[in-house]
């Protein structure tokens, strides 16, 4: 088991990487998390959805990934509230104010989709979620020392040096950990450093010496990293990259309070002539911008205000009424409409609010979530190909959708286009990852597209990544800890 001092210290980038590598060995690989919180989360073959994080450490198995790789996963809908799934469906909401309650019947479920796993792989690699030392939690955690426990897994401790006081995190976590929780810690790691490694010979020496956990070694700031698929909000924080030189247009992303699935524009980032923009809440939304992107988002409602709250309505509508092309996905698409209804308060309170009315379609909130995986060409761009998946509650009618803006392969029909062809929305999300869709949608703003395959991208780094802890990591002691033979 990965464990962490913190969130965003690498755990899943580091598990994404060693099941590649151990994958690379022959040896039968699945990935594990037994509780995630994110909005970034993708859709299994069997029509359920976990994390975002494990569908790529799956891949980086080379495998597909099941709901047993994620069986709790916890969605963030408020500041106080979260969507909960259980081994892919939905069960339900998790009030932080309940986030201490006895937690028994998730974690032997967790437990049992670990066993799951364990029957079918020669290793199972288990990612933390946070932090161990955070023991106010220790009680009722299912995500660290308790599912640790639970089935007896040895841990690995991650620090991040990038963040500064690693010494201090990785010999605090030893100090408050209880002795049967850090007699679990088998060894710890030093991730994100930045420069030559052995410039901190004497800083694991000291955690060493604190701790008696052994190093398992010193991993360097991994460039590849950056071409993986973005999994939470806190990278947002940092997202936007320098222009590139050869940037022609410009694509504003609002950040919106809930968004979901923002690694749908990854593959843009990529484009050499598309300059690919995140706009935080309280700032507008730029003029220069040839298309606005309104992402998907757990709570449409709340967002659509939100957008109102911004501002960013009027900056919407200003880029319409000057020529400018507007794309909903999902959450995106609904607030294109004229008006989001939720009869039966599914995301907080019974209410309708207002659109904003660029496409003639509304849309109203249901309990059932449609959860599955898509392909088929988009209608008004030459026919060219996509594949994505759908993850959404609500349905959306109107004359809008006689203008549809895909066709999946069985002839049915999604989304809408308006009569002047700039303003479209619909439901599918990953379709910038596939080649032709992108370069149709690049094109269609003035830019040449790179025709680069966007998956052979991902799976380059992976490769790179596991390459890279092949050189930095005492894989032998790893292999050791694990119980495999050298």
């Amino acid at each position: 088991m990965i464990q962490g001092c913190g969130s965003d210290v690498g755990k899943s980038v580091l598990v994404a990487g060693l099941c590649r590598l151990f994958t690379n060995r022959g040896i039968t690989v699945r990935p594990f998390k037994s509780q995630n919180m994110s909005n970034n989360a993708a859709v299994t073959a069997g029509g359920g959805e976990i994390g975002r994080a494990q569908a790529l450490q799956a891949r980086a198995c080379r495998t597909k990934p099941t709901v047993d790789m994620n069986p709790v996963l916890l969605k963030p809908q408020s500041d106080v509230g979260a969507q909960l799934i259980v081994r892919g469906r939905m069960s339900g909401n998790f009030d932080a104010s309940a986030h201490g309650r006895d937690k028994r019947a998730l974690l032997e479920v967790a437990v049992e989709s670990y066993h799951r796993l364990a029957q079918e792989a020669q290793l199972v690699i288990v990612e933390g979620a946070g932090s161990p030392a955070e023991t106010n939690l220790r009680k009722h955690d299912i995500a660290n020392m308790g599912f640790a426990q639970a089935v007896g897994l040895p841990a690995i401790l991650v620090g991040d040096i990038n963040r500064g006081h690693v010494i201090a995190s990785l010999v605090g976590a030893h100090a408050v950990l209880d002795a049967a929780d850090r007699a679990l810690i088998r060894g710890f790691i030093v991730n994100k450093f930045r420069g030559n490694p052995r410039l901190f010979d004497d800083g694991v020496q000291r955690v060493v010496e604190h701790t008696g956990w052994p190093s398992i070694g010193v991993v360097p700031w991994l460039r590849a990293a950056g071409r993986l698929p973005s999994e939470d909000g806190v990278q947002l924080e940092d997202i936007n990259t320098r222009r590139a030189s050869g940037a022609r247009v410009k694509i504003v992303v609002p950040q919106l309070s809930r968004i979901a699935n923002f690694d749908d524009f990854d593959p843009l980032r990529a484009e050499p002539e598309i300059e690919l923009v995140f706009v935080p809440p309280g700032r507008p939304l730029p003029r220069d911008a040839a298309l606005i992107v309104i992402p998907g988002t757990k709570s449409t409602i709340a967002d659509m205000e939100f957008m109102r709250a911004q501002g960013w309505d009027v900056d919407v509508f200003s880029h319409v009424r000057h020529g400018g092309r507007v794309l909903g996905i999902c959450g995106g698409y609904q607030m294109l409409g004229r008006s989001i209804s939720d009869p039966s308060g599914i995301e907080g309170p019974p209410r309708t609010v207002p659109g904003l009315g660029l496409l003639d379609v509304e849309t109203v909130m249901t309990g059932d979530k449609t959860l599955r995986e898509v392909a088929g060409a988009l209608v008004s761009a030459g026919a060219a190909s996509f594949a994505g998946y759908e993850m959404h509650i609500g349905s959306t009618t109107g004359a809008g959708i006689e203008r549809p803006f895909l066709q999946f392969t069985d002839g049915s029909i999604d989304g809408a286009v308006s009569a002047d062809g700039r303003i479209a929305g619909c439901y599918v999300h990953g379709l910038f990852g596939e080649t032709q869709a992108r370069a149709a949608l690049v094109s269609a703003i003035g830019a040449a597209p790179s025709q680069d395959d966007h998956n052979a991208r991902v799976d380059a780094a992976l490769d790179e990544i596991a390459a890279e802890l092949e050189g930095c990591l005492d894989i032998s002691a790893l292999t050791a800890i694990a119980g495999l033979r050298a």
